[in-house]
């Protein structure tokens, strides 16, 4: 039994539905857990909620992804993203049961422009990226069958997202400033779920990084989302410094692929044509 912990989320819910499309027995094979389901922050409430359900695999959507507000909310966030990883972690070495870990491009600290490989070193610079990092740690302490799985820029149909967020101001604005100087790659979430299904119970163990294929800036990424919406709004490139946030971004999240292919893994398609149908 596969289960997916952030069922309700954005990637949860992608994740939940491409498990039922390939396996085709949603009752007994699957299991989609959120919040009112399971706090994995209660160490000994994860434990029994293991136990008793008997996952062969987790796959670990679930986590605290306010990165502005994480800088005030510190304890929260690795609670959440450190400590609740570290507990499902410790749960599924007692079963035996394998793990996938969503991690983040965050762990590293953008600085250059060559895309990061999956041994690069981390040097986190927001207390997100922080906490990611720390859950990853966790796994590598507790587990030997795990998949440890990078992404970045993500969007899909449940929730909010950049793309949702560009759409949103362009109705009512003739242009709009983006950043320019932070350049990596969207991650579209039904396309990030079927890798993700690959991977469950395939053996093939170790950290990835899996987002679309391409990169681009968050300006580039939201020209093309007017381009592809037939939106008229002008894009103005601006610096980082020109739009101050509470936390630091890293401005290279450019990721290597290799690890996929190493795997024999398909990468995912190219960022435009999952805009695309995303769109549609």
């Amino acid at each position: 039994m596969i289960l997916v912990t952030g069922a309700a989320g954005q990637l949860g819910t992608d994740v939940v539905a491409s498990l039922r499309a390939k396996r085709g027995n949603p009752d007994t094979d699957i299991r989609g857990i959120d919040l009112q389901d399971l706090d994995i922050t209660d160490g000994k409430a994860v434990r029994e909620f293991l136990h008793e359900c008997k996952a062969t695999s987790v796959i670990h959507c679930a986590a605290y992804t306010a990165v502005d507000k994480a800088e005030d909310e510190k304890e929260l966030c690795f609670k959440v993203n450190a400590e609740g990883t570290e507990n499902l972690a410790k749960a599924c070495k007692d079963i035996n049961a394998e793990m996938i870990y969503i991690s983040t491009d965050y762990v590293f600290d953008g600085k250059g422009e060559t895309p990061y490989e999956t041994d690069a070193v981390k040097a986190p610079i927001s207390v997100y990226g922080k906490s990611k990092y720390a859950g990853e740690e966790a796994i590598l302490r507790h587990l030997e069958k795990f998949y440890i799985v990078r992404i970045s820029w993500v969007f899909g149909q449940a929730g909010n997202n950049f793309v949702k967020t560009m759409l949103k101001l362009a109705e009512t604005r003739d242009e709009l400033s983006v950043v320019s100087d932070q350049v990596g790659s969207p991650t579209y979430t039904p396309d990030l779920a079927i890798l993700l299904c690959d991977m469950a119970l395939s053996g093939k163990y170790g950290t990835y990084h899996a987002t679309n294929e391409g990169f681009c800036s968050w300006a580039d990424f939201a020209e093309e989302i007017m381009k592809q919406s037939g939106n008229n709004c002008k894009i103005n490139h601006i610096k980082t410094e020109e739009y101050p946030t509470k936390a630091v971004r890293p401005k290279n999240s450019r990721m290597s692929k290799t690890s996929l292919d190493g795997a024999g893994f398909n990468r995912l398609p190219p960022w435009q044509d999952a805009l695309g149908r995303y769109l549609g």
